[in-house]
């Protein structure tokens, strides 16, 4: 099990972006645009960071 954690910060809007994307967004926990999360470093989490790497802001 890993302690280490990833903030992640929602910078982009994701009004028309792909459904699978906004998907991603859930799974993290992302509702609000500038909310922040910490969530842990795990390879699914890296994986939907990859994919939405646009939207975000990673710590």
């Amino acid at each position: 099990m890993t302690d280490r954690k990833i903030s992640v910060t929602l910078i982009k809007s994701p009004i028309g972006t792909l459904p699978k994307h906004k998907l991603c967004l859930k799974g993290l926990g992302l509702r609000r645009m500038h909310q922040s999360v910490s969530v842990e470093d795990t390879p699914a989490v890296r994986g939907m960071i990859n994919k939405i790497s646009y939207m975000l802001k990673v710590d």
